[in-house]
């Protein structure tokens, strides 16, 4: 009798546990677990959206088209040209910025704000800011040719165009992670770095020896929330390009391709094709990163 009271207590406990839960659960399948399914269930689908709403099984042929679709090869060497760019400099910037706001400097609230107001910018507003300083009248043209140098066509030039958000990206994301590196940082013992120094290590090997190792779990976060933002951008290159990807594609993305095939040509199976590839690239390329730094060892 005494054993049935408990499981009933139990149970009552359980119920009530995940009654408090429904509501994250609820959300969470409905904005999070449903979108993923339904995508999944569309790249598998022929989609039919004006008139009758029709769904055709066409089973892999949406991601065999891949294979033949130059522009989504265009737009993935672009993806992944943006992250191996973008990643080690913002990382490195980052860990710059970082280390100088570390050291014992006057004013340091004062450049912590200055060094973070890039971040807390609207992405849309940085990107009218960055054309406009890229503009043939714009900044840029202006300072050369106030030194005796020629303009130059930035955003009109397939071969710079993309560098030049490259650049953008890099100075309004690095200071997000700037935060990150302080914070782990100052989370490093004093007593490292002066055991090190009665030992006659220099700066460098202290740095080398002491902070780059202790950093390895916010590098590794750095690391990859960089790749996964990178294999993601969309609104830079939208609003440059005018959501063309021009000049000639060289700043069409994985992601506004798969805009513009969803939104613009209604070819909703084939898109989601895209954004089931490219999820697995981010998810290879996240699994790669914590082999790379051994993160089952750290934690």
């Amino acid at each position: 009798m005494a054993s049935r009271s408990v499981w009933k207590r139990k149970l009552r406990s359980t119920i009530t546990g995940y009654l408090f839960l429904l509501p994250t659960l609820l959300v969470i399948g409905t904005f999070l677990f449903l979108p993923v399914f339904y995508s999944l269930f569309l790249s598998f689908h022929k989609v039919n959206l004006l008139g009758d709403v029709s769904y055709k099984f066409i089973g892999f042929s949406n991601f065999e088209r891949m294979a033949q679709d130059e522009r989504a090869w265009i737009a993935l060497k672009n993806t992944a040209s943006f992250a191996l760019f973008v990643v080690p400099l913002q990382t490195a910037l980052a860990l710059g910025l970082a280390t100088i706001l570390n050291a014992k400097l006057k004013f340091r609230n004062f450049f912590r704000i200055v060094f973070f107001m890039p971040t807390v910018t609207s992405s849309a507003v940085l990107t009218l800011i960055f054309m406009w300083i890229y503009n043939s009248n714009g900044l840029l043209n202006q300072a050369l040719q106030a030194i005796g140098l020629p303009g130059y066509n930035w955003l009109g030039d397939p071969a710079v165009a993309l560098k030049g958000i490259m650049l953008m990206n890099i100075w309004s994301t690095a200071p997000f992670f700037m935060v990150v590196f302080l914070a782990a940082l100052q989370d490093i013992p004093d007593a490292l770095y002066e055991s090190a120094m009665l030992d006659g290590a220099g700066a460098w090997k202290r740095f080398t020896a002491i902070t780059l190792p202790m950093l390895k779990p916010a590098t590794f976060f750095t690391v990859v929330m960089g790749i996964i933002g990178t294999f993601q951008l969309f609104d830079q290159s939208y609003i440059f390009s005018a959501g063309s990807g021009g000049p000639n594609n060289s700043t069409l993305t994985v992601a506004l391709l798969i805009y513009q095939y969803a939104f613009k040509n209604l070819d909703f199976g084939y898109a989601s094709a895209l954004a089931i590839v490219l999820a697995l690239v981010i998810m290879i390329a996240t699994l790669l990163q914590r082999k790379l730094f051994a993160e089952e060892k750290l934690n």
